[in-house]
Order: C-alpha cells, then structure tokens, then sequence
C-alpha cells in the first residue's frame, strides 16, 4: 500500500517480529509485484527455517530427517552462511548450541537482504526493509536512529545513508532483554555493552557481526576494529559509548 510520501509500504508480520518495507520510488506495478513476492518470501522464510514449526527444514534436520529438495538449495545457502560465519568469528557467532540447530541469528537478516533485493531488482532505486530493528537500505538519503538501551524512549545515534547500500544491525538488551550468551560458556557476555550496532554494506554480515561482537563482551571493539568495511557504535552500561572505523552517526542527547 502506498505510504504518506507517494511511494509503497508493506509490513509483513513474520519469524516472531515485524518486517517493515518502504519504497519511495513512484508506484508501478513491477513494484507492487515485488512486495507482494517480499512477503511472500519473507513468510517462506519463516516456514522453512523456523524452530517452532514442526514441519520446518530446521526441525526435519534436527530430527535426522530429509529435507524436501524444493527447499534444499536456500538450506545449503543458509547452513553454508553459518558456517562461513562461526570460522570467521572463531567461534563466537554459533547456531548449535544445547537446544539443537538454529540459525535465526542469521537468516531475519539474509531475508531482509534478500527482500531489498528483489525490489531493487523491480526497479527500486530507494528502499528499505527493517526486520526487527535490522535494517538494509538502498539509496538514500535515509536517516537510521538507533535506541538507547538504558534510556527507553531516546535515540542513542543516528545513521546517515546518502546512497549506494548500507546495513545497520543491532545486538542487546534494548529490544529482547539479554538474549545473547557466550556460545563457549552458555552464560551471559562478560562485558558485553549494552548494545552494539554494526554498520557495513549488507545485513546478513552485518546481523552476524553484531551477534558475535556481542558474544565476545570486553573483546568485541578490538575485534570489529580487525573488521575490514565494518563499523561499530556500543553503549556500554554506564552510559558512556565508544566506535570504530568511519561510524557515520551523529549523537543525540
């Protein structure tokens, strides 16, 4: 449906949260196509790799069961993406854990990637699609505020996008509470800020780097200032906040 500014939006109720997609470009139908396939994958999404779904690839796997072939190349790209991830972290990103397999900590950010995709793909030269505060965008300008953990209700920074993409990805105790444990230990982060938000071109590195940064606690700045096209804003819990490379945010008080 269009928004208040003549372009479309569509918000997409899915995977536990809420996907908000926005398109300013001039409606056509090749983009209200698009949306429409947006949802529709983001829903996908959702029935293939959700944990709570018994019929879902992530619980036929967990069971020792086949996965439909239909569905075994995005299960291939998505297991692969993991694994790629727990290497490059050394460990500090994982989807095995007691519980068994789950890869939400990287697939609400592939299919919002994916999702931006397809609209650019439509002809989309200015979109974005939030999941849950995770954000992709494409063109610009776009402002992006990121909320303060200890302070419900204000802005802690703001990212600028001019053009091109840029993905903004947040971990901590804002949204969900301290849901993110030392994979090493099963515990809480020892030092882990109050939140962490990494910015770099696309949200499925982004929402990977943000989770194990997160999971590091006090080693995660030393470890996203090694990050080549990464950068990073926390705010540590007694309010005071620290970057690395070229974080564009403007602090609000």
């Amino acid at each position: 449906m269009a928004d208040g500014a003549g372009g479309l939006h569509r918000v997409v109720h899915t995977m536990g949260t809420v996907f908000s997609c926005t398109v300013r470009d001039a409606p056509t139908p090749a983009l209200e196509a698009a949306l429409d396939e947006v949802e529709a994958l983001l829903h996908h999404v959702d029935r293939v790799f959700s944990t709570y779904r018994d019929d879902s690839a992530v619980s036929a796997l967990a069971r020792g069961e086949r996965v439909p072939d239909a569905w075994r190349p995005e299960v291939d790209e998505v297991l692969e993406l993991c694994a790629r991830a727990e290497r490059d972290s050394e460990g500090w990103f994982s989807v095995r854990h007691s519980a068994g397999l789950d890869p939400s900590g990287l697939v609400k950010g592939w299919a919002a990637e994916r999702a931006a995709r397809l609209l650019c793909d439509a002809g989309a030269t200015t979109a974005c699609v939030n999941g849950g505060g995770d954000v992709q965008l494409h063109g610009g300008p776009w402002r992006i505020g990121i909320a303060h953990p200890l302070e419900p209700g204000k802005v802690a920074a703001v990212v600028t996008s001019e053009t091109g993409a840029l993905a903004v990805a947040t971990s901590g105790i804002a949204e969900r509470g301290r849901h993110i444990v030392d994979p090493h230990t099963g515990r809480p982060p020892d030092g882990a800020p109050a939140s962490l938000t990494v910015v770099c071109p696309g949200l499925t590195r982004a929402d990977t780097l943000a989770t194990a940064a997160y999971a590091r606690g006090t080693g995660a700045r030393a470890w996203l200032e090694r990050q080549q096209g990464v950068a990073a804003f926390a705010v540590v819990g007694d309010g005071s906040t620290w970057t690395t490379g070229s974080f564009g945010a403007e602090s609000r008080q």
